[in-house]
């Protein structure tokens, strides 16, 4: 216990319980208030700082809801920088405009969503070239399924089967025999004229082949014929009416006949790997596109330039031109290691 003087009592501040002293005792703090300040009193509580003013029956009411609507203000408020951060962090979380950062896109993106269809069929072949090598690794292209080579395989199975049988009307059996064997296991020449094969003397006029030169007829099987029609009949689908042989549709047919089953075998197996894949990675329309050019352009070549006396049937040009795609992309990328 320390004892005071009566003399130390006196120079006590007044918060020791001697109010009558309050001045006599001064310390550094008190001297930093200058003239112009002083240290609040008891009596002077409400010109007290915050911190030390007693708190007031005003000051815990409860606050009502509306003091925390902040949709009330104005929009020009809301955006202001300087807005309370309480409210821009509630203000966000009840935006209906709300979006994940990470996969937001910028809102002047937004209005160029809506293309043409011609628009978006042509930017399907813009892509990454990196994301082109990564999926010719992985064996993944534009569609799952080939849906085009389906189609395609199911028709010329169809055709066949038809050649087949109007083979077997004519000469008593769906494989020629006589007059002649055929080696691919299939229907005479002369039926697959009938039926649409490219033959050069059923689409212009070739000098050597006149629209008058007799051929066998399609149920003939001696040999040499018996049985003699004019070219016009084993040419079919109406004749020339008179005119010049013009049967331009020999260009696209042919595509979907096939000489046998050797032939049609061999065509199917392509088809449905080779073919099938390149679709997968092309898409259907562009493979359509690039199938039906082929196969047409390939008997416009042959119609030129092969033997106007032989027929010519099958999609091989066609597949061709398929697999003639996995070249170009070879040459095209050859730098780059699948």
């Amino acid at each position: 216990m320390i004892l005071l003087s009566q003399d130390e009592k006196t120079r006590l501040p007044s918060h020791f319980g001697d109010s009558e002293h309050d001045n006599s005792y001064n310390s550094p703090r008190q001297d930093a208030y200058s003239d112009n300040q002083h240290l609040p009193g008891p009596s002077d509580a409400a010109s007290r700082p915050p911190l030390f003013r007693q708190p007031s029956n005003d000051d815990m009411t409860t606050p009502s809801p509306d003091d925390y609507n902040y949709h009330e203000l104005p929009s020009s408020k809301r955006a202001d920088s300087k807005a309370s951060l309480v409210y821009n962090a509630a203000d966000i979380s009840r935006s209906s405009h709300y979006e994940d950062l990470e996969y937001a896109e910028p809102a002047a993106d937004r209005s160029m969503e809506k293309k043409s269809s011609l628009t978006n069929f042509l930017a399907q072949g813009r892509y990454p070239l990196e994301q082109r090598i990564e999926n010719k690794k992985r064996g993944i292209g534009r569609q799952k399924y080939p849906f085009v080579v389906w189609i395609l395989t199911c028709v010329m199975i169809g055709v066949f089967i038809n050649e087949l049988i109007v083979n077997s009307r004519a000469q008593g059996t769906p494989v020629s025999m006589k007059p002649v064997v055929n080696p691919m296991l299939g229907p005479s020449s002369d039926a697959l004229i009938n039926l649409g094969a490219r033959f050069a003397p059923c689409m212009k006029l070739v000098d050597d082949i006149p629209p008058a030169t007799q051929f066998g007829c399609l149920n003939n099987t001696a040999n040499p014929p018996t049985r003699i029609c004019p070219l016009e009949d084993i040419c079919g689908f109406g004749g020339f009416h008179g005119a010049s042989p013009n049967q331009w549709f020999r260009f696209i047919v042919p595509i979907f006949l096939h000489a046998g089953f050797i032939h049609i075998i061999l065509n199917m197996l392509a088809q449905l790997t080779l073919s099938a894949q390149i679709e997968r990675e092309m898409g259907s329309t562009g493979f359509f596109i690039t199938y039906f050019a082929a196969g047409i352009f390939g008997n416009v070549l042959g119609g030129n330039f092969s033997l106007v006396g032989v027929p010519s049937v099958g999609a091989s040009g066609a597949i061709f031109g398929t697999v003639a795609v996995t070249w170009i992309d070879l040459f095209a990328h050859w730098k780059y290691q699948y």
